[in-house]
C-alpha cells in the first residue's frame, strides 16, 4: 500500500477518533463515574464495534446508504433520538454515593451503540471508500485501515478516558457533580448538531 495514502488515512482516523462527539463523551462520563477498568471494558466494546462497521462496511453495507438514501435519514433520525435520550441520562444521573457500585455501560452496550453512532457510520463509510485500493488491493488495503483505526482508537479513547478520571478529583460536591454531568450531557446533545450538519 502506498505509504501517502496510509498517512493520510492516519491523519483522518487520528482526527476523527480524537475529537469530541459521542464515543468520547462516553469515554470521559464513564472515567469520571466508574474509573479505568470498567471504562477499559467500555473502550473495547466501543472499538469491537466500530470494528465490525468497518468491515461490514468494506463488505459492502456502506453501499446500501448511497443505493437508498431515505436508510441515512432513518439512521439520523434513530441516532439523533438514541443520543438525545443518552444526553438526558447523563444529565439526570445522581452523584456517586461513595461505597455504592454502579454498573457503567458494558462492552457490549458500547459496541451495540456504533451502529446507532452516526459519527460511527460516517467514520467507517468516509475511511473504507476514501482509503482502499480498487481491485486486487482492497482487501490488503482495507485491513491496513481497520488497524489504522484501531490503532488511534484505542489510543485517544485511553486519551478521553484519563482525562475524565482526572476530572474527578476536582468533583468534590454533589452540585459539583451535578454540574459535570449537565455539561456532559450538553455536549452529548450537541454531537447531534454536528449529524445534521
Amino acid at each position: 500500500m502506498d505509504l501517502a495514502l496510509l498517512g493520510s488515512a492516519a491523519g483522518f482516523a487520528l482526527a476523527a477518533c480524537g475529537t469530541p462527539g459521542p464515543n468520547n463523551m462516553l469515554l470521559t462520563s464513564s472515567g469520571t463515574r466508574f474509573g479505568y477498568a470498567p471504562t477499559l471494558k467500555l473502550l473495547l466494546g466501543i472499538m469491537l464495534g466500530l470494528q465490525l462497521l468497518m468491515l461490514l462496511t468494506a463488505l459492502g453495507l456502506g453501499q446500501l446508504f448511497l443505493l437508498w438514501p431515505p436508510l441515512q435519514w432513518m439512521l439520523k433520525i434513530v441516532g439523533s433520538g438514541y443520543l438525545l435520550w443518552l444526553a438526558w441520562k447523563i444529565g439526570r444521573a445522581s452523584p456517586p454515593v461513595a461505597g455504592e457500585e454502579e454498573p457503567g455501560m458494558s462492552w457490549r452496550q458500547g459496541a451495540l451503540f456504533q451502529f446507532l453512532n452516526p459519527k460511527s457510520w460516517l467514520m467507517a463509510i468516509s475511511a473504507i471508500s476514501g482509503f482502499t485500493l480498487a481491485g486486487d488491493g482492497y482487501w490488503l488495503s482495507a485491513a491496513a485501515v481497520l488497524a489504522i483505526f484501531l490503532f488511534f482508537g484505542v489510543i485517544t479513547g485511553h486519551v478521553w478516558a484519563l482525562f475524565g478520571i482526572h476530572l474527578r478529583r476536582w468533583l468534590q460536591t454533589p452540585r459539583d457533580w451535578r454540574r459535570f454531568n449537565l455539561s456532559m450531557a450538553l455536549l452529548t446533545a450537541a454531537s447531534v448538531l454536528m449529524i445534521w450538519r
